[in-house]
């Protein structure tokens, strides 16, 4: 099978716009939340904006899998599987803050080659393609050249999961040590890792769909997408987004 990346890649950006933007029509909106088995939020919007997703890979891709966050699996077993979170930092969406998301990722043989990071709310879209490059808004991005966490600007989504993860030893290190601690977290702070606007991204807890798109934006920004171990290929439950330049300092920390 000959696959055309930047076909699927330019395909993957117009199915993450088109499900973003309907996401729109809820955003800063009075939307009904429940929660999932797992405690997390999800809305009408999340739920809509998945079976957006799901319709334009099955009408365009029939022979691809796909594994959402809100219906599952779909041809998992496939060659190339395409990986979705409709809104990611769904607290974000329903309390009308535009730091929200929606992710596709792409495997092929269970190896990311694709990565979209697209922020409705905020008109701003992250792709990259293994080996491509990354781009914002058409934009080529590389990872801020930073040399010492004094120069750093370091970001964390929710306090509670840093401690209940075991990342709190690290991240109360980090907030000392480095220049800016904010929360602008869930995938737009990794977004802003690659885009050059903050240097780590310290993320406790993600699943596959959170992960796999970082997987291939990172790296093709120049930066590094790694476990607490240091691993650059974070299938851990967890990821951190940083530089190379500041990952021997972050790992130091973490052994």
């Amino acid at each position: 099978m000959i696959l055309n990346l930047e076909q699927i890649n330019q395909d993957a950006i117009a199915f993450a716009r088109k499900a973003g933007e309907h996401t729109l029509n809820y955003f800063q909106k009075k939307v009904s939340v429940e929660l999932k088995g797992d405690q997390s939020p999800v809305t009408i919007a999340d739920r809509e904006a998945e079976m957006i997703l799901r319709q334009c890979i099955q009408e365009a891709y029939p022979t691809h899998g796909i594994i959402g966050e809100e219906y599952g699996s779909y041809q998992s077993e496939a060659k190339v599987t395409w990986i979705l979170d409709p809104i990611d930092g769904t607290q974000s969406f329903v309390h009308g803050i535009p730091l929200y998301t929606t992710l596709i990722g792409v495997m092929v043989d269970n190896q990311p080659v694709i990565g979209i990071i697209y922020a409705p709310a905020m008109n701003e879209l992250v792709d990259a393609v293994k080996g491509m490059g990354a781009r914002l808004n058409h934009t080529t991005i590389q990872v801020r050249n930073v040399q010492t966490l004094a120069e750093a600007t370091v970001l964390t989504t929710d306090i509670r999961n840093v401690e209940r993860y075991g990342f709190k030893p690290i991240h109360d290190v980090l907030v000392n040590q480095c220049h800016v601690h904010r929360t602008w977290g869930d995938a737009y702070g990794h977004l802003m890792v690659a885009s050059g606007r903050a240097d780590i991204m310290l993320d406790p807890v993600l699943n596959l769909w959170d992960a796999v798109p970082m997987m291939t934006i990172l790296p093709e920004a120049g930066g590094v997408f790694m476990d607490k171990e240091g691993h650059e290929a974070a299938f851990a439950g967890h990821g951190i987004s940083t530089t190379p330049t500041l990952k021997p300092l972050i790992t130091s920390l973490l052994s």
